[in-house]
């Protein structure tokens, strides 16, 4: 099916639900299921069960959304995420597979609906999470940890604007001590940012309604972004309210080991054993090392560079320093750089070798980032390369030593500001392009001696 298909020209009989069609297992998404349960680590149902979720909507021609309720196809499983620093995991609850409805068009109809199946019957993997979340930021991390992991592993384009990718969020508040108390659903949020906004109101709401002595009904909400607040759709309805029971139509679903293991031989290293290994083999931090497989364009990038004999080190604090601060103002991602890898590491090996500073360095990425070519063209054109002549140095040091006697003084009385101030005097006279290093090691020395 196409987004952005003229409406229901995408939709067939069994979607617009005509006498006597039957429905169809799409083996792609099946093993699409078992791909996203086994790069989470959940268990792989071997016998899972499609069940008739009944309930009456205008998209939904059957009044029936062929779903998993008891035995879904992936249980359990966790995702983990940084927050502030700090490793966080959620545990999954389930994956199930499921069908979309189609979509109630309220605009330009004048005071009528139109229904668009253009949706209906696309296979859906719902993933539920358990009640471990602790506010928004929280939420917020997670959800960009498993929208990055669907692509990653190839089974989502991970589109929020066209609804490839959707959250559901269930916020309650509770005083501290006491049990969860009753959630409100906010249904169908397509972009972190209103996700971010509707789960803090919602909150925010719930705990004036507490605080007023009034209770919170359980209900499914709407996010209202124009407004920025939330608003009732519908009271919300328990398992039972569905009468979910097997769909007589569709064979209980039964996966053979072989399968299960043709999908797994078939993923790509995943984010927690690349983290790992990051870790392992370059010596990068934690932090470091999840950041870089925040997606896996970012982690391709970053090995890219190293492979081009670019320090990992070096190469993991622009990636996540300066090229991402870039990314963000534009708010693209690394599928979308303008800088390739091979320009990239030709000037961080320029600032590794002596040539530039790091400073000079992100004078350079700028005119890269416009579409100039070649790192060692700009570094020549705009006369960035650092003095390293050791010799050279060592005059200048002598002249600021000598004009600074105060300052020697001082440093040789224990103010290490006064050494800094010496630094700067020499990258003053040097107009910026002495070694740092250098600058450091012969102004020691000298005031040693």
């Amino acid at each position: 099916t196409a987004f952005g298909a003229a409406p229901n020209t995408q939709a067939c009989a069994v979607d617009i639900a005509l006498p006597g069609v039957l429905p169809v297992a799409n083996r792609g998404a099946v093993e699409l299921a078992v791909r996203f349960g086994l790069a989470v680590g959940g268990e792989i149902s071997r016998k899972s069960v499609f069940a008739r979720k009944n309930y009456f909507y205008p998209d939904l021609p059957k009044g029936y959304q062929i779903s998993q309720y008891e035995l879904p196809i992936v249980k359990g499983g966790s995702i983990g995420f940084y927050i502030d620093n700090e490793f966080k995991t959620a545990r999954l609850t389930r994956a199930h597979l499921e069908e979309d409805a189609g979509k109630s068009l309220h605009e330009d109809f004048h005071g009528m609906s139109g229904i668009d199946l253009n949706r209906a019957g696309t296979p859906l993997l719902e993933i539920v999470s358990e009640p471990d979340l602790r506010g928004a930021k929280e939420a917020v991390a997670y959800a960009r940890v498993l929208h990055a992991l669907v692509r990653w592993i190839g089974i989502c384009d991970g589109n929020m604007q066209e609804g490839s990718f959707r959250c559901d969020a269930n916020v309650s508040v509770r005083r501290a001590g006491e049990p969860l108390g009753t959630r409100c659903e906010i249904k169908n949020l397509n972009s972190f940012r209103f996700m971010e906004r509707a789960i803090e109101f919602e909150a925010k709401r719930q705990i004036e309604l507490l605080e007023e002595g009034a209770k919170v009904v359980q209900e499914t909400r709407l996010y209202d972004p124009e407004r920025d607040e939330t608003r009732p759709m519908r009271t919300k309805e328990d398992a039972q309210d569905y009468r979910y029971f097997p769909d007589p139509d569709l064979l209980p679903l039964v996966i053979a080991e072989q399968d299960i293991e043709k999908v797994k031989a078939g993923l790509p290293e995943l984010p927690g054993a690349k983290r790992a290994r990051y870790v392992r083999e370059y010596q990068l931090s934690e932090y470091d090392a999840a950041v870089l497989t925040e997606s896996k364009e970012k982690a391709e990038y970053f090995e890219a560079a190293v492979a081009r004999g670019v320090p990992p080190k070096l190469s993991a604090n622009w990636i996540n320093g300066e090229v991402a601060a870039r990314l963000n103002l534009k708010s693209l991602g690394f599928d979308a750089i303008p800088l390739d890898p091979d320009r990239f590491a030709k000037l961080l090996l320029r600032i590794h070798d002596g040539t530039i500073s790091q400073k000079s360095a992100k004078d350079v990425i700028g005119s890269l980032w416009e579409g100039a070519y070649d790192p060692d063209e700009i570094i020549e054109k705009k006369g960035l390369k650092q003095v390293s002549d050791a010799g050279a140095i060592e005059q200048v040091v002598d002249e600021v030593l000598a004009a600074n006697a105060k300052q020697v003084e001082d440093y040789r009385a224990g103010r290490e500001k006064a050494f800094n101030s010496l630094v700067g005097q020499v990258m003053k006279r040097t107009a910026g392009k002495a070694n740092p290093a250098q600058v450091n090691e012969i102004l020691r020395r000298k005031l040693k001696g």
